[in-house]
């Protein structure tokens, strides 16, 4: 008896402890933010793609605002990761490449003219995450999938904010494979043959219909980070067949898929590892989008189910662009140039979609361009917070976007990427204000300018029809770095120019 009554009390004060922060209130809207792995811009149908399958996530974006000029603050997942969770630029945070980047592998290479930066290896533990923020408000907060953020236990989910954590630790991909064991240790494995992104999609489910039953109406914070489509390349094996004969149904598989002929590939060290996906067709890919898109889909049921439907903002996103040039180039960002690892369009810019019951933004699109450090002021507005002293820096609120109150005024974009990618690119920087976009290289100091909205495949340079626009974004973009404290970088004393010849 006593036991009991114990016991009772323990849940109250748990209860209480979880669901009753100083802002929490029953008309807190929910929040899901599904974000997906090296996802490409072109890769759902809502998107273009008339080879993949995702009617589910097209589902997702009539009921959204679909925005079409969306990005990611870095080419590769970690520095965008944490762009998501602090409101902060890369160049501000410190993360300005995959953790630990190619150089922690290999080191400097004799075909760099340049040493990669070092940067910062984890996430701080005094940054004021997205996660923090709301728990402290009372929201529940629940993490599941890809982390990437530090490879210590003492930068993972649970001491980032999130009270339960389900697979998010140092690795930016799946340890092994798809396919239960999956070598996680913030992960049980599953019966022999389980795939992971079902059993993620599971777990938000149970902490879904969970939360439901033991606290009621007290918000929640539900981050779904999927590890798909990261390699490994692997589909379940009936999705896999599917797809081949899909292909030659369309008579598309004796089409021309892939090419090395570009200049960066004639120049490349070891160009035997770079291939250019030129369209969208490859079997193993497609099913793990067609995966992906059934789990969106049953989370999206759990959720109606529920009765949370219309209690609940969705945001789905991607971390950067999708692989086209190097380690199977599985897909085409077409007709956006490069993909992953790139500081062109395919590498930055995303498919995002966001879904606010009541706020009169169903089935609309948002051509205002965007980016990922703007999630933190928006989801807070939508929650009802107040920005605090240490929060958040780089980004602004989207809320007048979705509710039509107003038009974003014009700002610039930045992006800062200090590095060698491994899908080709080079070190650089970048700016985005109105419809020009500029990149500087930072090997030779050369500069390349884009009107994005007459040419969104960046094939036309023009800086030297246009030079007084280019000195102007070039002077922004070196304000902004001056501001950030961004880093630069110092020549490679093993820099051997052979290279870098042509090998046509």
């Amino acid at each position: 008896m006593k036991q009991s009554v114990l016991s009772l009390m323990v849940l109250s004060l748990v209860f209480a402890s979880s669901c009753s922060g100083p802002h929490s209130r029953e008309s807190q809207p929910n929040i899901i933010f599904i974000l997906v792995d090296d996802l490409g811009w072109s890769d759902l149908g809502c998107y273009g793609s008339s080879f993949h399958e995702t009617p589910h996530i097209d589902r997702l974006a009539g009921a959204s605002t679909r925005f079409t000029q969306a990005y990611a603050a870095c080419p590769v997942c970690s520095p965008t990761r944490a762009s998501i969770m602090t409101g902060k630029y890369p160049a501000r945070t410190g993360i300005t490449d995959w953790i630990p980047g190619r150089q922690a592998h290999a080191g400097p290479q004799p075909c760099d003219r340049l040493l990669s930066r070092d940067f910062k290896l984890e996430m701080d533990l005094a940054e004021v995450t997205v996660a923090e923020a709301l728990r402290k408000a009372g929201y529940r907060t629940f993490f599941a999938g890809k982390w990437h953020l530090g490879a210590d236990s003492v930068y993972w989910p649970e001491n980032q904010g999130f009270e339960i954590n389900k697979g998010g630790w140092g690795t930016g991909w799946p340890q092994g494979g798809y396919f239960s064991p999956y070598e996680n240790p913030r992960l049980v494995d599953g019966p022999a043959g389980e795939h992971l992104t079902d059993r993620l999609t599971d777990e938000a489910i149970r902490f879904l219909e969970e939360h439901v039953k033991t606290y009621g109406e007290c918000p929640f914070f539900l981050f779904l980070s999927y590890y798909e489509v990261h390699t490994p390349l692997q589909a379940k094996p009936e999705l896999s067949r599917k797809y081949v004969q899909k292909l030659k149904n369309m008579g598309a598989d004796s089409m021309q898929m892939e090419t090395t002929d570009r200049d960066w590939i004639r120049h490349a060290p070891n160009r035997g590892r770079y291939v250019e996906r030129i369209r969208q067709g490859h079997p193993v890919y497609a099913g793990m989008i067609e995966t992906l898109d059934v789990n969106v889909g049953k989370l999206m049921a759990a959720l109606e189910g529920a009765g949370l439907e219309e209690k609940t903002v969705v945001i789905f996103m991607s971390d950067n662009g999708g692989l086209s040039t190097a380690e199977g180039s599985p897909t085409s960002n077409l007709p956006l140039r490069a993909g992953k690892g790139w500081l062109y369009e395919g590498g930055i810019r995303e498919p995002m979609l966001i879904r606010w019951p009541g706020s009169g933004s169903a089935g609309t699109t948002c051509d205002v361009p965007v980016t990922s450090t703007d999630f933190y002021p928006t989801i807070l507005e939508i929650a009802g917070l107040e920005l605090l002293p240490g929060q958040h820096m780089d980004g602004i609120s989207m809320v007048p976007l979705l509710t039509g109150q107003a038009e974003a005024g014009l700002r610039p974009l930045f992006w800062h990427y200090p590095h060698y990618s491994n899908q080709g690119g080079k070190p650089g920087a970048a700016v985005r204000l109105g419809d020009y976009k500029l990149i500087e290289f930072f090997e030779d100091s050369t500069v390349e300018l884009y009107d994005l909205s007459k040419d969104p495949g960046e094939e036309n340079n023009i800086s030297a029809t246009k030079p007084e626009k280019a000195r102007e974004l070039l002077e922004v973009l070196h304000r902004w770095q001056e501001e950030v404290g961004a880093k630069g970088m110092d020549p490679n004393p093993d820099h051997d120019p052979e290279y870098t010849r042509d090998r046509s």
